[in-house]
Formats: C-alpha cells, structure tokens, sequence
C-alpha cells in the first residue's frame, strides 16, 4: 500500500473478547481506545480468506453459480467462489474451486486482486481471478452445497445489475470489473 494510503490514526485493543469460534469464522467483541481516547466496542467477525473466479467462456458469457443462501433465505447468483484452504496458495484454490462447483479447468488465470469483503465488521480477504480458455474437468461438490450452473451472456450483465438480479458483493464488484474491463456501460 503506498504510504500516502496508510492510516495515521489507529484504535487500540484494551481488551480482546472471544464470543464464538466456529469451522469458517470467529466473533470477537473488542473494548478499544480510539485515537482521541474514548473507550469504544468493535465487533469482530474473522473470517477464513476465500476466492472469486469471473470465469469467461469463448462464447462471451460468464458462467455463475446459483445457490440458496440460508442467511438471507434466497437462491442468488454469484461468481464461482469458496475458501482457501488451509495451506492452499490462492490459485490452487481457484482452480479447485472451479472444478467442484462449474466443472472447468481455466488454461489462463489471472489474478485482479485483493479486497475485504465487509471491513465495517469482518477480516474476509477475498482475492478475485479472472479464469479464461477453459476445458471440462471435475471434482465432487462439498457436501453441503447444492450449486447449478448458470451461463450468462456479457450483453445481459449491465441490465442484471440495474434490475437487482446481482445481490452479492463479490459477484457485484467482479461483474462491474469485467464490464470496465470489456467496455461495457451499465
């Protein structure tokens, strides 16, 4: 990060509180001092970092996953996306990924980058990827996922955002990347 981005004013931790330490994430809630030294509660969610494919087929569509999402009680559609294992380099990670819920392996994968996923509350690093020259190959889906396939054309995009048809974040901010990307306008 250049320095000109780097913050000069940080809170203090006084006191680190575990509230729940789960298989995916942990919560804290925090007591802190913040820089004019009033005392302050954060809640904290840590979470596993995780990946995001756009992934780009020869025919000008995306391919993105549909799937029921217990927390909000709605199926969405969403790039192809999962966590890093731990061990896993991002990439290994997106390349697995791909093949459990798309059943495709990507001859070209570039990384885009790295954002958070939520920094209000939640430590998710996410690392985006866009997969491109893609061959059939797969592996099992997780056992508690239930994901189909949607290929979507890059015409259509635009429109799904502006009717609200594009609800998750990651999904949100990579569909917008790939319109800059492509130069196309919502």
């Amino acid at each position: 990060m250049p320095e000109s981005m780097k913050s000069t004013i940080e809170e203090v931790c006084v006191k680190e509180n575990k509230i729940f330490d789960g298989k995916i994430l942990s919560v804290r809630r925090d007591d802190v001092l913040t820089p004019s030294g009033h005392p302050a509660i954060r809640e904290v969610v840590e979470h596993k970092p995780a990946v995001g494919m756009i992934v780009l087929t020869d025919r000008k569509t995306v391919l993105l996953v549909r799937q029921y999402r217990y927390a909000v009680h709605e199926e969405t559609l969403e790039v192809c996306a999962g966590l890093i294992e731990p061990g896993e380099d991002p990439e290994r990670a997106a390349e697995r990924e791909m093949q459990e819920e798309l059943s495709v392996k990507a001859a070209k994968l570039y990384r885009i980058g790295e954002f958070y996923a939520s920094p209000g509350f939640c430590t998710e690093m996410f690392t985006l990827f866009l997969a491109e020259e893609l061959t059939e190959s797969s592996l099992p889906q997780d056992e508690d996922e239930n994901v189909s396939v949607c290929e979507i054309p890059l015409q259509d995009v635009p429109g799904m955002i502006r009717e609200g048809k594009i609800r998750d974040s990651k999904t949100f901010a990579a569909l917008s990347w790939l319109m800059a990307k492509e130069g196309i306008s919502c």
